[in-house]
């Protein structure tokens, strides 16, 4: 080889190995972060800065919920440096084999050496204040602040909801969270997390040489947190504690709403909790406790309970019966208990009259007319799944066997059965009307939750349509409802075939009629009872309502469970909300201490 061969050959050896190493250089520096990392995190660390989280307050400006600053106890696995364990378990209340465990966990992930971990989450300030006069003494060990949700008023724990720590399955569906974030779980603080949990910052801290840490470039790196968006909730706080010991040592349900708004007033499901029992380090204990007791205190019946809506369904009947053209306010139908039973002193009512008697053989004439109607009869079994089908599709106008498109996280949908429903169970043109009139007076297959018997009401109350049950009233305090709860769902029903209804209702609660008893002197409440069937225990009370006649201000509905009559036990709890609510008072001492002494858990 001559020496230009040589040389050439000399060249491009020296290009091969500078080619390599600047490879090399581009692998460890730009492609991969690992020693990128290493040698920041020996300079540099980043310190997360969690945002509060926004604020809860009723329509009237009461908070009910807030935050209070509490301490993650982190560690960063490359600072620390022997140090004498038993010393720092006393320090942090900890056993040896959590401390352990806790450090080996900071470890287990690629380059979490160099990324700060929990060690205790959730200190309270008096505790951190003690443990942070010693932590010098342990490096690698340091406190981070963030917030912990309260509930100063201890009220509507399902209807607010909770936070806690996200999980990998929510993780995987939230890419924005990280491990170690909190999340809602349920009711407000779930359906309105994205307004309430606010932005992350970042905090960039220097440490020299001697360990001394400082702001990065005077903190002009720093991203500044965003504090969540404070909402005022649709619910008066008063009205809703009232609620709450009312129901105390009962099963069932409180709904109440503003009509012409949706705007939920009280949304009480008893056996209830206090929410700050799930709140901080107990919150794990407490909800095992919860999620096990009998009762179940954690399922809300007021929106998940599905019940049969016994007499008070006859006001839907009534109303898709007028518009379809079955029958008018004047038609009379014969009381045959040898059909159907029933009871009082009525034989051959009138629509009005037979809504205030509940007449059971009426209701079921009603259901007939609509089912058979004036085919030509050729089938019974025919006809019946033709009249079925139009009946089906009036009910579901009024909200019915929907979830209503609530904000409410978990509400149930209920059952209207229809066609395909009864051919499942007894085969095509295998049943007709006299297997399904049971439906008639809200009975047979028929469900519903409480919060859609309450909409009935506030359709009633409306003269035809309702707006979705919501729970916030302003998305930053003097903003406006989410766009969808501004919208009106028309039935369909005229405006005149609600007059005979609302005026039979004002005479359940007039003299004689099966909740007389609650009459209030200077409001005009029209309500229907109801008694629902739970055998082999005691029936179901139910009432609904709305008040004043005249420009509605609210509507409910009122379940209480194996408690009997719904005249006796629900329509009293709904006169005595209903008082409180407009006047701010109650008149009626006897029925209130008569209800918050009663007891109908060991039914």
């Amino acid at each position: 080889m001559n020496l230009d061969g040589r040389r050439i050959t000399i060249i491009l050896i020296v290009c091969a190995i500078g080619i390599i190493y600047a490879l090399r250089l581009l692998s460890l520096q730009v492609l991969n972060d690992e020693w990128k990392n290493r040698g920041t995190a020996l300079t540099e660390k980043e310190v997360i800065v969690y945002p509060s989280r926004g604020l809860i307050y009723d329509r009237n400006g009461k908070l009910l919920v807030t935050n209070q600053t509490v301490y993650d106890l982190m560690v960063l696995p490359k600072d620390v440096k022997p140090f004498d364990t038993i010393a720092f378990c006393e320090l942090v209340s900890l056993t040896k084999e959590e401390l352990v465990s806790a450090l080996k966990k900071a470890v287990s992930w690629p380059n979490v050496r160099y990324k700060p971990s929990p060690v205790i989450k959730q200190i309270t300030p008096p505790e951190f204040a003690r443990i942070s006069e010693n932590l010098y003494k342990y490096p690698g060990f340091f406190g981070t602040p963030r917030t912990l949700r309260t509930y100063p008023q201890s009220i509507g724990a399902l209807l607010l909801g909770d936070v806690a720590e996200i999980d990998k399955r929510e993780m995987d569906k939230n890419p924005d969270y990280r491990r170690g974030d909190y999340i809602g779980k349920s009711g407000i603080e779930k359906s309105y997390e994205n307004e309430l949990r606010g932005t992350r910052g970042v905090k960039y801290v220097f440490r020299d040489n001697l360990g001394v840490e400082r702001n990065v470039a005077e903190g002009e790196l720093d991203i500044a947190a965003v504090e969540g968006t404070d909402l005022i909730a649709t619910i008066d706080a008063e009205l809703q504690r009232y609620g709450e010991e009312l129901m105390v040592n009962k099963r069932g349900c409180i709904v109440a709403i503003e009509p012409a708004t949706g705007e939920i007033l009280a949304l009480v499901s008893a056996p209830t909790y206090d929410p700050n029992l799930l709140v901080g380090r107990a919150r794990g204990r407490n909800f095992n406790l919860l999620n096990t007791d009998p009762q179940k205190p954690l399922f809300n019946r007021a929106t998940q309970a599905q019940y049969r809506p016994g007499s008070i369904f006859k006001l839907a009947q009534s109303l898709a019966a007028l518009q379809i053209g079955a029958i008018t306010p004047q038609t009379r139908i014969q009381c045959n208990r040898g059909i159907i039973g029933c009871h009082g002193s009525h034989s051959y009512d009138d629509l009005e009259m037979a809504i205030v008697h509940s007449c059971n053989p009426y209701f079921r004439g009603v259901m007939q007319r609509v089912v058979e109607g004036d085919r030509d009869k050729t089938s019974r079994f025919k006809d019946a799944r033709i009249g079925l089908d139009i009946w089906q599709g009036y009910i579901k106008r009024f909200g019915f066997g929907s979830n209503l498109n609530t904000d409410i996280p978990g509400v149930k949908s209920g059952l209207v059965p229809g066609v395909a429903y009864y051919d499942k169970w007894y085969g095509e043109l295998q049943w007709a009307f006299s297997t399904i009139y049971s439906l008639s007076i809200g009975e047979g297959e028929m469900l519903i939750t409480p919060i859609q018997m309450c909409n009935l009401a506030c359709i009633i109350a409306n003269r035809g349509y309702y707006v979705p049950p919501h729970t916030v009233k302003q998305i930053g305090v003097g903003g406006l409802p989410r766009e969808e709860y501004r919208v009106r769902y028309e039935t369909g029903i005229d405006t005149a075939h609600f007059t005979t209804v609302i005026n039979a209702m004002e005479k359940v609660v007039g003299p004689g009629g099966t909740a007389g008893r609650v009459k209030l002197k200077d409001i005009v409440i029209c309500g229907k009872t109801g008694t629902v069937q739970n055998e082999p225990k005691e029936d179901h009370a139910v009432f609904v309502c709305f008040a004043p006649k005249v420009n509605p201000k609210i509507a409910m509905a009122v379940y209480v469970e194996n408690a009997g009559f719904g005249g006796t036990w629900a329509a009293p709890i709904a006169s005595l909300m209903i008082e409180k609510y407009l006047n701010d008072t109650t008149s009626n001492k006897a029925a209130e201490k008569l209800l918050l002494e009663s007891n109908f858990l060991n039914r």
